[in-house]
């Protein structure tokens, strides 16, 4: 195996010394050789070299208060290596893993192009057209608390010290301050005492921007100037921004009860507050520097005869900049404010700064013009006044149950009961007719006035402020002119982008026909003005269908739509609604942009950050600044250059695969006598409600089963065990069957020629190889009862020759042989996971004996049991990084 970059190892090393050093303070020497001899031992057993029931039996000889700090030691450990991981990835502009020599960039993708015969002009249009959105989702998979998060930042900027220590002296200091903070780490709880608000979690969205992002837009900017310069010699005007972004925080109501109008509200005025505020030091610093007295005769007519012109009408800025917090923050404070100086929107600041910019040029100045100035036009022509444009997601069964209380209030008779056709009509009718639907105060239910005022607070709101409103569960046509009605009821007097999510197998396999009559409907027509965007969902039909059939069921999906909408004359944009894990469409960027079907991607996309990948990809400015450089050319090269469209018998040949995988994956997990048993025993999926993770629940109903669990616990809870099902089940009997039926070569040469199969194929490759089987088989032998464990047998032999099987399809002799990065780093991980895994086994039994049976330990509180459970589960998460 090739090993690690030295650099990388070397700090692997130094942060292990310094939480070594922690820990022999705070616990003592003894304990400081506990953990070292659990660690060789976890070693041998991941080598091989040692058997898992030595490592269990070394565990089981902890005494009860060892459970806890043993748990916080691996956990610590495996969080300083992501903190060296993501260092080196910064630094190496390695945001995401590929294929060796496959790497993208955008001076690669540019020689491509034109050895295609794609002209720089085509090039140039085509990125100053284009309108890539990423839309950051606070989805419970961020385990990591933010004040750990901020501490492990911290030590990036320590290893970037230590690597430009320019003698020894100084490489000490740094090292001290290494030790300092991995010191405030260990002695800070890694659980959160109670659920983020939807505010908390915004504000960490936020803090996203400003500690990171704020910095990398301009310095991509720049670099993409540079580039573009060269090939067609024009750099992108300063209002341009082929990628944006816009936020669910505060906005995803969809089953969290938590966010109300309220909070929408609330979290649109801090957005707005924070843009203002980080305007405002971008403003008082820019003043300090433009003190130069050249001006233009514009400027000089707008500031008059003075001496220092800029710093004049910067200072003007930055009061109107000042009042415009002071607005927002007596909106917060509900209290009443007035003044004529408030800046509304972009064009408010963009127009003083652009008249400096061209004074500074006209005046032979450019290079200042290009400094602080043209980073914050940049940054202005990002994120505007409002930072995150705001999505509204509410699901379709709230809007029809408001609309059946508004007929029945009117007398009209039961919305709910009437066919398509006619829900149709009286929605059409009603969206003409000019008086309003409702009075402005009727009797009503609360659910359906939550989901009124909602929509008050959008017809309050500046149409820059918002996104799109997102509508899950949506079936019918209807469904969108529903939410377009209840707008107009509101108050909202201009068009809004209504969105429909279609998410399971069904939904995907319907889309068409509800877009095409959607799209045939003449009030419809008028009201979306030739523009449609039409959201895919990963989560849910990957838990309905499973991986392999709802990736074909999405895929066929989008190429549908964009074939109707083509047809309608209708721009499209497709909205992805990706999770980080290969159970939720995660997976690298570029691998899963050119995997779209060729002609569905037109320079338009949108796209979810969820979670946990928001801080892999985002969380440093060199990280962010590679990872929009990933989408852009991603995206670019979609447009301008598609992989060609399936071959007819990769086609069957995939619809063969799909319809065998979903009756399998379905066979087991909804047909399955003993299945749900096993899930739960297993898995620790009912412990995960205890865990502060995020502020929406585990379930859409308190009383459901697994058919009402949401995506991301269900994958998580699988994930913690290390079996990955959702990612592999079903794909293994439909890959096997066809490789037993003589398809070697066919599926070879799909993965060759076809980057939406490959792009499948890669992702369960790296899911496999996060597998650990004899981890799985410890939580059987601990957790399953033994009329279950065959089912556990049988789980694990399936695995096993999909491994093979999968190996021998790819021609390798160990899984993820050409992604060496993600192999290695599972691989030195894994020592410090195995034995999180066997503590987590462990405590479950022990906190489920408590609760069934009062079988509680007299020398341990239930209380620490289930927080040193907890570490475990966020230890295995930090471990395994993309969780969710």
């Amino acid at each position: 195996m090739t090993n690690l970059d030295a650099s990388l190892r070397e700090q692997v090393r130094i942060l292990g010394e310094g939480l070594g050093h922690t820990m022999s303070a705070a616990l003592g020497e003894d304990f400081l050789e506990l953990i070292e001899s659990i660690r060789v031992l976890s070693k041998k057993v991941h080598q091989g070299e040692a058997s898992h029931q030595e490592l269990s039996q070394a565990l089981d000889n902890l005494k009860d208060d060892e459970l806890l700090p043993v748990a916080r030691a691996f956990t610590q450990f495996l969080n300083l290596a992501n903190a060296a991981e993501q260092h080196y990835r910064a630094r190496e502009r390695v945001v995401e893993d590929y294929r060796r020599g496959e790497q993208p960039g955008f001076s690669r993708l540019l020689e491509e192009l034109k050895a295609q015969g794609i002209t720089s002009q085509q090039i140039f249009e085509a990125l100053k057209t284009q309108q890539v959105e990423l839309v950051f989702t606070a989805h419970p998979t961020e385990v990591s608390r933010r004040t750990l998060i901020q501490k492990y930042d911290a030590l990036d900027a320590c290893l970037d010290h230590y690597e430009n220590a320019p003698n020894e002296k100084k490489r000490l200091l740094v090292l001290k301050r290494l030790e300092e903070l991995i010191a405030q780490a260990w002695h800070t709880d890694e659980i959160r005492s109670q659920r983020p608000s939807p505010v908390d979690e915004a504000k960490w969205g936020f803090a996203v921007i400003e500690n990171s992002l704020w910095d990398a837009i301009p310095a991509y900017y720049q670099a993409l100037d540079e580039q573009l310069e060269d090939l067609t010699g024009s750099k992108l005007p300063l209002d341009a921004a082929p990628i944006r972004f816009a936020s669910w925080m505060g906005g995803d109501r969809d089953g969290n009860p938590r966010v109300t109008a309220r909070i929408t509200q609330e979290v649109l005025w801090l957005s707005r507050w924070m843009a203002a505020d980080l305007y405002h030091r971008d403003i008082d610093q820019l003043r300090s520097e433009l003190s130069m007295h050249a001006a233009s005769d514009a400027l000089i007519s707008r500031v008059g005869p003075v001496k220092e012109p800029y710093r004049v009408l910067l200072g003007e800025v930055r009061e109107r900049l000042r009042a415009t917090l002071d607005w927002l923050k007596a909106r917060l404070d509900g209290q009443p404010y007035d003044d004529e100086r408030i800046i509304f929107d972009a064009d408010g600041l963009r127009e003083p700064l652009l008249l400096c910019y061209e004074s500074l040029c006209e005046k032979g100045m450019q290079v200042i013009a290009d400094g602080l100035l043209k980073s914050i036009l940049r940054r202005l022509a990002v994120f505007g006044m409002n930072l995150l444009s705001m999505d509204v997601r509410q699901e379709a069964p709230r809007h029809r149950q408001a609309l059946a209380e508004a007929t029945a209030f009117l007398g009209l008779g039961d919305y709910s009961s009437w066919s398509e056709q006619e829900k149709i009509a009286f929605l059409t009718r009603e969206l003409d007719n000019p008086r309003p639907l409702l009075p402005a105060s009727w009797p009503c239910s609360d659910e359906t006035r939550e989901v009124l005022d909602t929509c008050q607070v959008l017809a309050g709101e500046r149409p820059d402020a918002l996104g799109a409103y997102i509508i899950s569960m949506a079936a019918q046509p209807s469904d969108v002119l529903a939410v377009a009605l209840l707008l107009k009821t509101a108050g909202v007097d201009r068009p809004l982008r209504i969105v429909p999510l279609f998410e399971t197998l069904a939904d995907l396999d319907r889309a068409p026909e509800v877009i095409d009559q959607l799209l045939s409907l003449p009030w419809y027509q008028q009201y979306s003005s030739g523009r449609q965007e039409v959201m895919i969902g990963y989560s849910d039909s990957a838990k309905d269908a499973g991986q392999l059939a709802a990736s074909w069921a999405q895929y066929r999906a989008q190429e549908a739509v964009t074939e109707i909408c083509a047809r309608h004359q209708v721009h499209l944009t497709l909205f992805h609604g990706r999770g980080g894990t290969v159970g939720r469409g995660g997976g690298p960027t570029q691998a899963a942009i050119l995997a779209q079907p060729p002609g569905s991607v037109q320079g338009r996309l949108r796209v979810t950050e969820q979670g946990e990948m928001i801080r892999f990809k985002f969380g440093l400015p060199a990280l962010a600044e590679r990872a929009l450089e990933v989408y852009t050319s991603a995206v670019l090269e979609a447009t301008l250059a598609p992989p060609p469209a399936p071959r007819p018998e990769w086609r069957a040949l995939m619809n063969q695969l799909a319809e065998r995988s979903v009756l399998s994956y379905r066979a087991l997990v909804r047909e399955h006598p003993d299945f749900v048993r096993f899930f739960r025993q297993m898995t620790p999926e009912q412990e995960l409600a205890k865990l502060p993770l995020g502020s929406r629940p585990t379930k859409r109903k308190a009383s459901g089963g697994i058919e009402s669990l949401r995506a991301i616990p269900w994958i998580f809870a699988w994930t913690q065990v290390r079996l990955m099902l959702p990612a592999w089940l079903g794909s293994d009997q439909a890959l096997i069957e066809s490789i037993q039926a003589g398809k070697t070569e066919q599926l070879r040469e799909m993965i060759e020629g076809w980057p939406f199969f490959a792009s499948n194929i890669d992702m369960l490759e790296m899911v496999l190889a996060k597998i650990d089987l004899p981890s799985v088989q410890e939580y059987e032998d601990v957790l399953v009862e033994e009329d279950l464990k065959p089912l556990g047998q049988e789980l694990r032999q399936r695995v096993s020759d999909l491994m093979t099987h999968l190996l021998e399809l790819r021609e390798q002799q160990e899984l993820l042989e050409l992604v060496p990065l993600t192999r290695q780093a599972i691989h030195v991980r894994n020592p410090y996971i195995i034995p999180l895994h066997q503590l987590q086994a462990e405590l479950l039994l022990r906190v489920r004996a408590c609760e069934t049976d009062g079988q509680c330990s007299v020398n341990v509180k239930p209380e620490t049991l289930e927080r040193a459970l907890m570490v475990t589960m966020a230890g295995i998460a930090a471990g395994l990084r993309n969780t969710g």
